[in-house]
């Protein structure tokens, strides 16, 4: 709400409205394209040239459709609705997990923490984050309590809604097989269903396009390839070193990247369930050794909330004052950053 009232007034001052800005905006539209028309709506050879469109998993725009059908209002206006509703989905699940493992206190500045890293105005765009944040958090969820059905379900949605979907998978297939020795059947049948979503989708993309890495061609299309994190690399020492005027935004996505990795070692150290260090050193591994755009990372590791977990459990330590001026410091640094990225950055988010 925050960095809503942040934007608008933002918004205002430059005299145009912010609802454009959250609904219709960059990716937005490829959503809403797939929503209004399938992936039909672009003619490109299908070899050489696969339509771009297909690098957007179906999930979401699905749901924008179904949704737009049976009730009033356009379907920007939809998505943008089920983006908010699933934010508050996501918190929920973000809470559960960190109420779960280091009690309520902890749980709630888990969520609040995650609600005001520095692109979370992306939480209420008509982007996947919501939706695929709330899948993961509640998968995990269903793992950390054993509810292994839940969890293969919530799984394959996460797999339907992003490429990193894959990353939940792992999380858990690998709980899923350490636990059958334990409990049986159940997980076994959950490690197996997890990734269904996932390769559907980059399956049916392969027969769409007529190759078997149909799904990676088109990512080639978008510039991304994998390279081991030579380009994030490069990136990180031209962005904080030797750029003589360096970007503000292309700064706090580096600055997020570098204190990311730092977080996952915390994390080692803790000795998090070795669900969540799968899912996060899965999703690092996606985003760190991917060689295309740059400046999306910081909002592809939106989702990654078991690394502020360090931070949540030591700030739930801290004297209630303590806390507040941390907490205010970073809504309020969200909220600035957040508007700074829709208005004044020329990039997509």
């Amino acid at each position: 709400m925050l960095g809503l009232l942040v934007l608008a007034h933002w918004t205002h001052l430059r005299g145009h409205g912010v609802w454009p800005v959250l609904a219709t905006s960059w990716d937005s539209n490829w959503y809403l394209g797939i929503a209004d028309h399938g992936y039909t709506h672009e003619y490109r050879d299908r070899l050489t040239d696969p339509p771009r469109s297909l690098a957007f998993f179906p999930l979401y725009p699905a749901l924008v459709k179904a949704v737009a059908a049976v009730t009033p209002g356009s379907r920007a206006s939809v998505g943008l609705v089920l983006a908010v509703l699933c934010s508050f989905a996501a918190a929920w699940g973000v809470f559960a997990v960190g109420d779960r493992l280091r009690g309520r206190r902890t749980g709630t500045l888990l969520a609040v923490l995650w609600g005001a890293t520095p692109v979370a105005l992306v939480q209420w765009m008509g982007y996947t984050e919501s939706l695929f944040t709330a899948l993961a958090a509640w998968a995990l969820y269903a793992v950390l309590t054993g509810r292994w059905a839940w969890a293969a379900g919530l799984a394959i949605g996460a797999g339907l809604t992003r490429p990193t979907g894959i990353a939940v998978a792992a999380a858990v297939s690998v709980a899923g097989l350490l636990a059958a020795r334990r409990q049986g059947r159940a997980p076994v049948l959950a490690a197996l269903a997890a990734p269904l979503g996932w390769l559907a989708y980059v399956g049916w993309v392969g027969l769409r396009v007529g190759r078997w890495d149909g799904y990676f061609a088109v990512q080639r299309v978008w510039g991304n390839v994998w390279d081991g994190g030579t380009v994030t690399r490069t990136r990180l020492l031209q962005h904080l070193v030797r750029s003589p005027d360096p970007q503000l935004f292309l700064v706090v996505v580096s600055v997020v990247l570098v204190l990311s990795a730092g977080l996952y070692l915390l994390c080692l150290t803790d000795r998090q369930p070795l669900p969540l260090l799968v899912f996060t050193g899965v999703l690092l591994l996606v985003v760190l050794g991917s060689g295309g755009v740059y400046f999306p990372r910081a909002r592809f590791l939106l989702p990654a909330f078991p690394l502020l977990l360090p931070l949540a459990t030591s700030l739930a330590r801290t004297r209630i004052p303590t806390a507040a001026v941390v907490l205010c410091g970073t809504a309020l640094s969200s909220a600035w950053l957040g508007a700074y990225m829709l208005l004044v950055w020329q990039g997509p988010p």
